[in-house]
């Protein structure tokens, strides 16, 4: 499917939102967190993605270095500056020799359009929907235009073709709707996301004590871990993509996840930002304050 051009007066290609945007307050934030999981599942419940990643990732073998990669590479697009655009490019080189064939035999290469446009795309409703939950407002219809506008332009920095992707609301939607009745099916991958069992390790890029005491206390630490990964990823994720892959819900769960939220928009707002918002977020939002706050004379 191929979309309208976009707005000529849309910023260049390669520039990340500018700053004082939605994506600016958020993206940096640590409740960007728990948005991280439903989004990757997301992702991988379409069969080329999900094939590319159980065949290329190293998702098992070290969960927590991709998963801090991945907070690094969203970081760099929104916050990056020229370095945002670098950043584009070395994900499209990266993904250049990622291809093979999903479990329906169907070829698939990590580039192609459908796939590359799906793992960008499927950010936003997931933002969307997370927003009731961990912030005491929903969007309203305008907030949400600037954040697809500004996902938009993220797009762009990936290096996504306008015409690959929805330009407005008012497109994405049908679009999204297509690919959860058409696309998406629980994968592999997916199914490993939301499982209790799996063999996760302890996480190894902290510092050396706490590394080793996370390696004894593991054993204890580990169910709750996967049940709250799996928690919060079918919570946040949206209804109507929760449906469509069969991941289950119900009423008690809804209304847990609801104190849940209640009590993460309390507390995150209370946290310095120091301790609110990830280093290069933190840095980029200072730099930011430090040039345009008004100059006074001696």
């Amino acid at each position: 499917m191929a979309f309208p051009p976009r707005n000529p007066a849309s910023p260049p290609r390669n520039l990340p939102p500018p700053p004082g945007g939605i994506l600016w307050d958020v993206t940096g934030e640590i409740r960007t967190l728990l948005t991280l999981p439903p989004a990757l599942a997301l992702q991988v419940a379409h069969p080329a993605v999900g094939a590319g990643v159980d065949e290329h990732s190293v998702f098992r073998t070290d969960p927590w270095g991709r998963g801090e990669r991945s907070l690094r590479s969203l970081q760099l697009w929104v916050y990056g500056g020229q370095a945002a655009a670098e950043e584009g490019r070395r994900l499209r080189r990266l993904h250049r020799t990622i291809r093979g064939t999903d479990a329906h035999g169907c070829p698939y290469h990590a580039l192609m359009p459908e796939a590359y446009v799906w793992v960008h795309a499927s950010g936003f409703p997931v933002m969307r929907h997370a927003r009731q939950y961990l912030d005491r407002r929903p969007y309203t219809d305008a907030e949400e235009r600037q954040l697809y506008a500004e996902w938009l332009q993220v797009g762009r920095v990936l290096g996504i073709r306008d015409r690959d992707m929805p330009q407005t609301i008012e497109e994405f939607w049908p679009y999204y709707r297509n690919m959860l009745a058409e696309e998406l099916e629980l994968t592999t991958v997916a199914r490993e996301i939301v499982a209790v069992d799996g063999l996760v390790p302890p996480p190894d890029h902290v510092p050396l004590p706490l590394r080793l005491a996370l390696r004894a206390l593991w054993p204890v630490l580990l169910p709750p871990f996967v049940r709250l990964r799996r928690f919060v990823t079918i919570g946040l994720m949206p209804p109507g993509a929760r449906e469509a892959i069969g991941l289950p819900w119900t009423p008690v769960q809804e209304r847990r996840l609801r104190r849940f939220g209640r009590v993460v928009r309390t507390v995150v707002p209370l946290l310095p930002e120091r301790l609110r918002y990830f280093p290069l977020a933190r840095r980029a939002r200072a730099a930011h304050r430090a040039a345009t706050a008004p100059r006074t004379g001696r």
